[in-house]
């Protein structure tokens, strides 16, 4: 597969993949246009890969988790441009919530998260992307899932008195 070829089909998907990572689709598009010009440089190399996929997710995530050191001063936030199609509103006040509450996460946690849950991976392929052990992942992902439920329990006791009263 020539480089032209993978622009067409493999990067739409990669483009979803980063703008659910991300939380912003404007952060996604940097992050996918640092690594298209990455992976053009080398694409000889990545090409002739088994799952080239799997190396530019993977080249996603590493540009993902180290944005502070390109972007300083930019503060990401949960915004997902709306659906083709429109939504219902508790089920766009809930993705809003679910997304408020993955960008609070670590970095690391939500990479995970999003990588098991959105992209589909199992514990060793997400260790694999991160560079970490199964173990490691396994944590992350106890941890954020913790800590989304504490978020989503306090927030619907306080959802509760306010409309209580």
């Amino acid at each position: 597969m020539t480089f032209d070829e993978w622009t067409r089909s493999g990067l739409p998907p990669l483009l979803r993949f980063a703008t659910v990572l991300c939380g912003t689709p404007h952060l996604a598009e940097d992050v996918v246009q640092d690594v298209a010009i990455k992976a053009q440089r080398k694409w000889d190399r990545i090409g002739g890969l088994d799952n080239p996929e799997a190396y530019l997710r993977r080249m996603v995530v590493n540009e993902y988790l180290s944005w502070r050191r390109k972007w300083s001063r930019y503060v990401p936030s949960a915004e997902i441009e709306p659906a083709s199609t429109p939504d219902h509103a508790e089920r766009t006040a809930d993705r809003d919530q679910l997304l408020g509450e993955l960008a609070k996460l670590p970095r690391r946690q939500r990479a995970v998260l999003v990588l098991r849950y959105f992209g589909g991976l199992n514990d060793a392929e997400i260790a694999e992307t991160l560079g970490c052990s199964p173990g490691t992942v396994r944590a992350h992902a106890s941890r954020a899932l913790a800590t989304l439920r504490i978020e989503f329990t306090s927030n619907r006791v306080t959802e509760d008195v306010h409309h209580a009263y």
